[in-house]
């Protein structure tokens, strides 16, 4: 396969300095789980913190980040749509019992799309083409459909179900009048979350590009659908912006800028691209060139039951190609009103007019002694609930039927009516359209360790942007056995510790080997504690990818460190700024 040879090196080195590797190593493992190691954990916080600075922080007047509970009721799938809709094609070997995902096998043998086709059409292609099993070539049975959803049971009652969560999006659904409210019933407004969730896959193959157990971020972006331009306040940041596109049916990605793409009805909402191109922002900052990834559209076959319109963010790598490591969707009102018809609750809101205007509406009028007659103490609930239906709804009843069905009553052509009245109303109320950008943490971790992966002559290299870098600095005393080196460079090394710095100290071994293990981790910053230290309290502050120098006071390290890292000034810079005796 193309890449192996990179691939292969990479995840030793991943597995080798700490990273990750395949979790229960020692019982031989189970396809779909990884461990984090300790570089791992802190390069996957870094890209946390990264993108809820660039998704949450910067849009946080509109944006808030709740956390919701990892197993959830059946109700709330049943709700969703996941108990009945999450699922994918699986085969099974006659001869050796082996499953796999249909799709993915017919794909590798023929090099084709089926993505959306029933199950009965891909059986009708594995006989036809004669595939068979990848392992032990027995013949392959009927393709069915598989849940992915892992089940559980709440608490000791048999018949209590629940589920893991396949997303955070359904958290964020059901506490949404909750956060609505609590903050101040504005719209638009989105709720952010990062949390794990599981998948039970098929066959889960490439690695970290495919787990049964894994890490979303994702917000849920509720807006007004009638209010385009009120929807995105925050448009204008990404003006001019470009992204590559490849609409759905076309041969080949074109770049458009947001507002051609909008303007153009390649995406159909605004909000939906401005969310797109904040995504290529944060992918472009883990390293990931502009000219290696592109938004690839879904077809109406491949899109999710809830989504209008779908784009999947693609990345290059080196062993699979493109990569999807995050998905884009209009989900209109779907959930919210799934929601509220399984729930039985009002999730629409109530958004003012500027001031209150004079409208006709239809309204349904049921007779009040008919009712009361027949169906004596029940009948407030009956009247509130006829009083509520909506009036088109009413008259093909009445005309297919001759009577109204509600609340379990019966009530005759002869005893409802439809009546047009002059109102004034102070603003009106809707169901928010929810507009969704989501990513798959992990992969983006593997992502962004491969985007570092150099090779400069017999060293290996992890250029990191400097702000993920899981480790930001360490601190080298210049020779091994010199023991006031060494005391001086604990003490600079207790002092970024003191500044929140992530830092390492290093003693052992020749300085070469020493800048040769941090440049593997992706350390930006080594800094050699001297004889020229103790003279005058300098240090060396040496950049990872370019290997040059600059001689920096101890007492301006922490600074120096902040602007090398977060502001990303080259050394020149902050040697001139921070030691301007040596340049003089």
């Amino acid at each position: 396969m193309p890449g192996d040879d990179k691939y292969s090196k990479i995840m030793e080195l991943a597995r080798r300095r700490g990273f990750f590797w395949p979790s229960y190593e020692i019982y031989g493992g189970v396809a779909g789980f990884y461990d984090l190691g300790p570089y791992g954990v802190l390069l996957k916080r870094r890209i946390i913190e990264k993108w809820r600075r660039i998704f949450v922080h910067e849009h946080s007047e509109y944006v808030v980040e709740i956390e919701s509970p990892i197993v959830g009721p059946s109700r709330v799938y049943e709700a969703s749509g996941h108990v009945e809709s999450f699922t994918d094609p699986i085969v099974a070997c006659t001869k050796c019992g082996r499953r796999y995902r249909a799709d993915h096998l017919i794909e590798e043998k023929l090099g084709v799309n089926v993505e959306g086709m029933s199950p009965q059409e891909m059986t009708r292609i594995i006989r036809e083409n004669n595939i068979t099993c990848p392992v032990c070539s027995g013949p392959l049975g009927e393709v069915k459909l598989f849940n992915l959803l892992f089940k559980t049971q709440i608490g000791p009652y048999e018949g209590s179900i629940g589920y893991l969560r396949p997303e955070l999006a359904q958290g964020m659904f059901v506490a949404f009048k909750r956060v609505y409210e609590a903050m101040r019933s504005r719209i638009p407004i989105g709720i952010a979350q990062i949390g794990r969730v599981g998948r039970n896959e098929i066959s889960p193959r490439q690695a970290m590009m495919r787990l049964r157990e894994f890490t979303i971020m994702e917000i849920e972006y509720f807006i007004d659908p009638e209010d385009r331009e009120g929807s995105c306040p925050f448009l204008h940041r990404m003006e001019g912006v470009k992204m590559r596109i490849h609409r759905h049916g076309a041969e080949e990605a074109e770049w458009y800028t947001l507002e051609e793409a909008v303007n153009e009805g390649v995406i159909i909402h605004p909000c939906l691209g401005y969310w797109m191109a904040v995504a290529q922002r944060f992918v472009e900052s883990l390293g990931v060139p502009r000219e290696n990834m592109f938004f690839e559209e879904k077809g109406p076959e491949e899109r999710a039951h809830y989504s209008s319109q779908t784009f999947d963010q693609m990345v290059k790598v080196s062993r699979w190609g493109w990569v999807e490591v995050s998905g884009h969707s209009y989900r209109g009102d779907f959930d919210l009103s799934r929601h509220m018809k399984y729930s039985g609750q009002d999730l629409t809101v109530f958004k003012p007019y500027p001031k209150p205007v004079k409208v006709r509406v239809r309204r349904v009028i049921v007779d009040r002694a008919y009712v009361g007659r027949n169906y004596k103490s029940r009948a407030p609930e009956i009247l509130r609930e006829a009083q509520s239906l909506d009036p088109d709804t009413v008259e093909r009843m009445l005309e297919e039927r001759g009577h109204i069905e509600v609340a379990g009553a019966r009530i005759p052509r002869d005893h409802v009516r439809i009546v047009e009245v002059e109102e004034k109303v102070s603003g009106r109320r809707f169901i928010p359209h929810v507009v969704e950008p989501s990513f798959g943490t992990d992969r983006n971790v593997y992502v962004a360790f491969e985007y570092a992966y150099r090779e400069k002559g017999d060293r290996v290299i992890l250029a990191f942007p400097r702000d993920i870098a899981p480790v930001q600095a360490t601190v080298l005393p210049l020779v091994e056995k010199d023991e006031e080196l060494k005391r001086k460079a604990r003490s600079i090394y207790q002092q970024l510790l003191n500044h929140g710095y992530t830092t390492i100290y290093d003693d052992t071994g020749s300085i070469g080997r020493r800048y040769a293990r941090s440049d593997e981790i992706g350390v930006p910053a080594a800094i050699t504690i001297d004889y020229q230290t103790l003279e005058d309290n300098t240090v060396t502050l040496r950049d990872r990818d370019t290997w040059k120098q600059a001689r920096i006071p101890a007492n301006n390290l922490p600074q120096a460190l902040h602007d090398f890292i977060y502001k990303n000034k080259p050394l020149e810079e902050i040697e001139k700024h921070y030691n301007p005796q040596k340049q003089s």
